[in-house]
């Protein structure tokens, strides 16, 4: 059965921001991006990273990203087989924006800091 995205087409008025968010938007996708980009490669340290994903949404998400060609997937002849994610070319055009994303969130991260009692 192939895993088919909802939003996957929907592009209304063709409209560039649209067109990336289904690509890299979502809950989990930067932060899979991210995790790869800082070594988090394998499936087991992909999943001990991000404990509220499960196994099925962390496998679709990584499949989704390798499908639209943001992440490859190499796999090892090895016993037990190893498998590793790199993020391609294409991925590396996207991590200016995984960047700003995180100056983002700890910015504000140090705000609410400040806030709180």
């Amino acid at each position: 059965m192939e895993n088919q995205r909802k939003n996957k087409d929907f592009n209304p008025n063709n409209c560039p921001v649209t067109y990336c968010i289904n690509i890299i938007g979502g809950k989990w996708k930067p932060v899979i991006l991210y995790l790869i980009r800082k070594g988090g490669n394998r499936f087991s340290i992909l999943q001990r990273a991000i404990p509220d994903i499960s196994k099925q949404m962390l496998v679709n998400q990584l499949r989704e990203l390798e499908d639209d060609g943001i992440l490859e997937r190499k796999i090892y002849a090895e016993i037990p087989p190893r498998v590793e994610y790199f993020v391609t070319d294409l991925g590396i055009s996207l991590m200016p924006i995984i960047d700003l994303m995180e100056k983002w969130g700890l910015a504000q991260m140090e705000v609410d800091c400040k806030k709180s009692p």
